[in-house]
């Protein structure tokens, strides 16, 4: 029977300090009530202390992972991490989240594709799975957004927070993990969302950082129009192409920018609220973390079988779906660990 890729397990990881809107009220022009109504988001995780990057996240979340599955860190063939805030240029934040787990048999690196590159990377993974070219995959999702973040620009610094995920691929003969995928991007939205300085084209220098050309830039209304529409869109089209219909579809798995984003995708799909995983009151927009905290916080909840759509949409711009159908019985899983 033919090889698909299935999630068989998730781990998570988000820091202690917890970031609220009322610390934020103290910071910028804005409220508690404002930001909640704009985006959904009471607080966000932050990643504190000296050289602390994102690939501590990383660890933490890969270790998780394997003492809840069990897995041998020597194990792992492969592991991809999503990030947008890697720790260095290079070497690779895979490498060094690989080289702390002991995950000395696996070939690591990143994959960069802003919000939507823990979805790229789990699509990437699942065809190393399929192929037949490796068996246990390990993609991770983490970011310390906070590194790049203006804590004096309210635009920004209300939406992002700290903190990561990593699901375990494996081989399945039973038809289930990831059946379709509908991927997309378009460079012509640079102007809408980046950061200016920091890459080749504008090396770091006095300069850069005195015009505070280091953080993320969003033209808020230009990006929410963009998001509002691509990822409902793609979401819609992935479902209606696997004949998924409201009822047959059991959850949503949203990337977490604004909760009015979340809202108009599930709308799109026909799901009610009671379908669509949410966590952004807690974590805030993680970027790449924020599909599989999602996952993790809902895994109790899920059942084999279960059809699931995760959608996302970047800076890039980038967005698609993906419909997996779920591998494992979560509270199951749950209850050996």
């Amino acid at each position: 029977m033919k090889i698909t890729a299935a999630i068989s397990g998730v781990g998570a990881y988000v820091p202690d300090y917890v970031l609220t809107n009322q610390e934020l009220e103290k910071l910028v022009d804005t409220t508690d009530e404002w930001i909640l109504s704009r985006t959904g988001i009471k607080e966000r995780h932050i990643l504190k202390g000296e050289n602390q990057g994102t690939s501590v996240m990383g660890i933490k979340a890969v270790e998780n992972l394997l003492a809840k599955t069990g897995v041998a860190a020597a194990d792992i063939d492969l592991i991809i991490c999503a990030t947008t805030t890697p720790d260095l240029v290079f070497p690779a934040t895979a490498n060094i989240i690989a080289a702390a787990v002991g995950a000395t048999k696996s070939f690591s690196f990143d994959m960069q594709a802003a919000c939507s590159g823990f979805m790229y990377a789990l699509a990437t993974g699942a065809q190393f799975v399929a192929s037949g070219t490796y068996k246990k995959v390990v993609v991770v999702g983490a970011d310390k957004m906070s590194s790049i973040i203006d804590y004096t620009d309210r635009s920004t610094c209300i939406i992002f927070g700290d903190g990561a995920g990593a699901v375990l691929l494996e081989p399945n003969h039973e038809g289930l993990g990831l059946l379709d995928q509908e991927l997309h991007s378009d460079g012509r939205g640079e102007q809408y969302l980046h950061q200016k300085a920091g890459g080749s084209r504008r090396p770091p220098s006095a300069e850069t950082v005195a015009a505070r050309e280091h953080y993320v830039y969003q033209e808020g209304a230009a990006v929410f129009k963009f998001a509002v529409k691509s990822m409902a869109d793609v979401a819609a089209q992935v479902s209606e192409r696997n004949g998924l219909t409201p009822d047959t579809i059991d959850w949503i798995v949203p990337h977490q920018a604004n909760k009015r984003i979340i809202d108009a995708t599930a709308h799109r799909v026909g799901i009610g609220p009671e379908k669509v995983m949410l966590n952004i009151h807690r974590y805030g927009n993680t970027t790449n973390g924020t599909i599989p905290l999602c996952l993790s916080d809902y895994e109790q909840q899920l059942r084999k079988g279960d059809n699931l759509i995760v959608a996302a949409f970047g800076g890039g711009f980038t967005w698609g779906a993906l419909y997996l159908k779920w591998a494992y019985d979560g509270a199951a899983a749950a209850s050996k660990n």
